[in-house]
């Protein structure tokens, strides 16, 4: 499983790589840049194809100060299809991220890296 190894504003350093536009991590596979669909209000169509088969938790990191947010609707779409949802601030959401693989969950994490 991909390792987070650092995280600052507006920059994530993932399996030796550094990344300054938000990213998913599915898998073995990261996308960058990610985008959505209305900026940061995330929706179901921002996740849907990119969270890896198997996956159990998916870590959503909604921004340096959590601007990004997560409806209830969403929350209920990600509960409805089996998945468990953890997020948190970028920061906070990087340490969950890695605590997590480090079990051997099999994880999504999806993250915006600035505000």
């Amino acid at each position: 499983m991909i390792k987070i190894e650092s995280y600052s504003f507006g920059r994530m350093k993932v399996a030796g790589e550094i990344y300054k536009k938000d990213l998913i991590i599915s898998g073995e596979r990261v996308t960058s840049p990610w985008w959505r669909k209305e900026g940061h209000n995330l929706q179901w169509e921002d996740l849907a194809g990119k969270i890896a088969r198997g996956t159990e938790v998916v870590v959503v990191g909604t921004g340096a100060y959590g601007v990004m947010k997560v409806p209830q609707s969403l929350r209920e779409q990600i509960e409805k299809s089996g998945l468990s949802l953890r997020e948190a601030k970028t920061e906070e959401a990087v340490k969950i991220f890695n605590e997590l693989s480090a079990q051997g969950k099999k994880i999504t994490g999806a993250f915006h890296l600035t505000c």
